[in-house]
């Protein structure tokens, strides 16, 4: 048996996967741009891209599972059959898990075609609708209780996003036809609201999972789910023969065909962080504080753009930042509060009973 992560531990673990996150978060927007900007046509590759790594999770697993297998050995030294389990996940979640990756494979090829239509600042503003996706099935699905402050969070977040799309005809690509370009939206809004779904039935799985979530269950989510996604763009790609097409799309690269394979990768590993974060936030916090870590770094990665493609930052950008950051603010300020009132209102007794049981 894993032994439970502590309420100190779970802050670190919040503290990791925040920064994990925002290392995919803005940069996987900005690479899979750069494919697309220097020549790259193939979506479902970009697709494919966004999950292909995730191999990267055996590393942390085969860590976790070589901890579990020491901590059981030192609980009994005198046993010498070790029980330590190599797979955690439950048939049911087993299950669960394959069909929100399928879910995620349809959600990564609207992104995809998203980010090839529309620019960076464009494409990032809208999927940060997903926030209010995200807090309307939390709602439904998961009976999130709203305050506030998160409610607030929720408002500044979404009105900025609203502010950037609606100037953002003015950013259309050079040449792409306006069919094109609002397909693009359509698809990126379409991306946002499977997003916004996703999060809340990963915190329903946690919820209604009949055995104790620990972080190496929570990995091996991570490992299946992103592994169905794949199987899924697999078939995509095959069917629209991107593998045969790859060597030549490399060769016409602008940045040169060593160079395509390079940022290929590098593609690869950095949208698992991006996957990877989100189901560690989540874990270690909610479906929310993810949806809001997320969209407080979409402008963020708008700074970015504008520095490495030179897109334009306008008025409504700087606009929308200062209320990205103003509904970040609000919300974690409004979690402190609570938690301060919880911890007040807490009896003597209990408090009595938490100093006796701690080692």
């Amino acid at each position: 048996m894993e032994p439970q992560v502590s309420s100190k531990m779970k802050k670190v673990l919040l503290v990791i996967n925040c920064i994990i996150l925002a290392v995919g978060t803005c940069g996987g927007p900005l690479v899979m741009r750069l494919y697309f900007i220097k020549g790259g046509k193939r979506i479902w590759l970009s697709c494919w891209l966004q999950t292909v790594a995730w191999p990267i999770n055996f590393i942390p697993l085969a860590i976790s599972y070589f901890y579990r297998r020491k901590s059981n050995n030192n609980d009994d030294d005198n046993n010498n059959n070790n029980n330590t389990k190599v797979i955690l996940m439950t048939p049911r979640i087993f299950m669960a898990t394959i069909g929100i990756g399928i879910l995620q494979g349809f959600t990564n090829y609207f992104y995809s075609y998203g980010i090839e239509k529309l620019p960076v600042s464009t494409s990032g503003l809208l999927f940060a609708t997903q926030l209010a996706f995200t807090a309307f099935f939390a709602f439904l699905i998961v009976k999130l209780k709203f305050t506030s402050y998160s409610v607030n969070s929720v408002f500044l977040l979404t009105i900025g996003a609203v502010i950037l799309a609606l100037r953002s005809g003015g950013d259309k690509p050079e040449g792409e036809p306006t069919k094109e370009y609002i397909l693009g939206f359509i698809m990126t809004v379409a991306s946002a609201a499977l997003t916004g779904l996703i999060f809340p039935l990963v915190e329903l799985i946690y919820k209604k999972a009949q055995q104790a979530i620990t972080y190496t269950l929570v990995l091996e989510f991570q490992t299946v789910y992103c592994f169905a996604a794949t199987v899924l763009s697999t078939i995509g790609m095959i069917i629209n023969k991107d593998f045969q097409a790859i060597s030549r799309e490399a060769k016409a690269f602008e940045l040169g065909e060593s160079r395509y394979y390079v940022v290929i990768v590098w593609s690869a590993i950095i949208l698992q962080f991006y996957f990877l974060g989100t189901i560690g936030v989540i874990y270690s916090a909610s479906s929310l504080v993810s949806g809001i870590l997320i969209s407080v770094l979409l402008p963020v990665t708008e700074v970015l753009a504008v520095f490495l493609y030179g897109e334009n930052f306008s008025a409504e950008k700087g606009i929308s930042l200062a209320l990205s950051l103003w509904g970040f603010a609000s919300y974690f300020y409004g979690d402190y509060k609570e938690n301060k009132k919880r911890e007040n209102i807490q009896s003597p007794e209990t408090e009595m009973i938490d100093k006796t049981c701690t080692p």
